[in-house]
């Protein structure tokens, strides 16, 4: 049973490539089961910010905790999807076997995948619709197909606290429906989701909560409330090219 603290509390995060701050002064807090979309224009920080929580870049100043504990402690409740375009994807290797990798960190250092970790990879894989392509090499597959071995491989990590990077970039229509279903799930289990995602469009009807961030935190909360105009023109300025949704006279608004 984890306990009450928060899935995760983020605490003057900053981070910097070559003494150039990119993120600065980041603090959120998120809750259990919320759906939270990080949102800004690019180069705004949002794939640093999510490795920095990783552990994966150094942080300047900040900290991190998960449930109450530093990551280190953590690492087995946190499931990471990268972006798909910094995975090696001509290493050889099967679609199963990359979704078996998830199971790595439950199992120690000695001991080696078996049947029961196989067979829980591939009930992931048919979750996302690619039990078919199983023993398919992972450079054989399309974007769309990678993407969704990658979520699989996040599902077979069985984690409280998901941290996903741009996981609807560059797919096609039937793969970003999975990965809504995917998320829709996760929420109803009451895990939580973070995701870099950059489609205005679709940000109210994905998520619960919304990070917007350029640099520094622009603003944190509900999407009703974090995701307006004047917030957005904020962080976008004028590069901004996209219109709120104008609520109709029966949407109850």
């Amino acid at each position: 049973m984890i306990g009450a603290a928060a899935p995760l509390a983020v605490s003057g995060m900053t981070v910097a490539y070559r003494k150039k701050p990119v993120v600065q002064g980041v603090s959120f807090e998120a809750k259990k089961g919320e759906l939270i979309g990080i949102i800004g224009p690019n180069g705004a920080g949002k794939s640093t910010l999510i490795k920095a929580i990783l552990g994966l870049i150094p942080a300047l100043e900040g900290e991190v905790r998960i449930y109450g504990k530093p990551y280190k402690q953590q690492r087995k409740l946190v499931g990471y999807v990268p972006q798909r375009e910094s995975v090696d994807w001509d290493f050889p290797t099967h679609a199963l076997d990359v979704v078996t990798m998830g199971r790595y960190g439950h199992l120690g250092l000695f001991r080696r995948p078996g049947r029961k970790e196989k067979e829980l990879a591939f009930e992931c894989l048919e979750k996302v619709g690619m039990a078919a392509f199983a023993n398919r090499q992972i450079g054989q597959l399309s974007g769309g197909q990678q993407q969704r071995v990658f979520l699989a491989r996040a599902l077979a990590q069985d984690a409280a606290l998901y941290l996903m990077d741009e996981p609807f970039a560059g797919v096609d229509a039937a793969t970003e429906k999975a990965i809504v279903l995917l998320l829709d799930e996760l929420k109803r289990q009451g895990r939580t989701v973070l995701v870099v995602h950059h489609d205005l469009t679709t940000v109210t009807e994905y998520f619960d909560s919304v990070l917007l961030l350029n640099g520094e935190k622009i603003a944190f909360g509900p999407t009703a409330a974090a995701f307006t105009p004047e917030l957005l023109h904020r962080a976008y300025g004028g590069k901004l090219g996209f219109r709120m949704p104008v609520p109709t006279a029966d949407s109850g608004e």
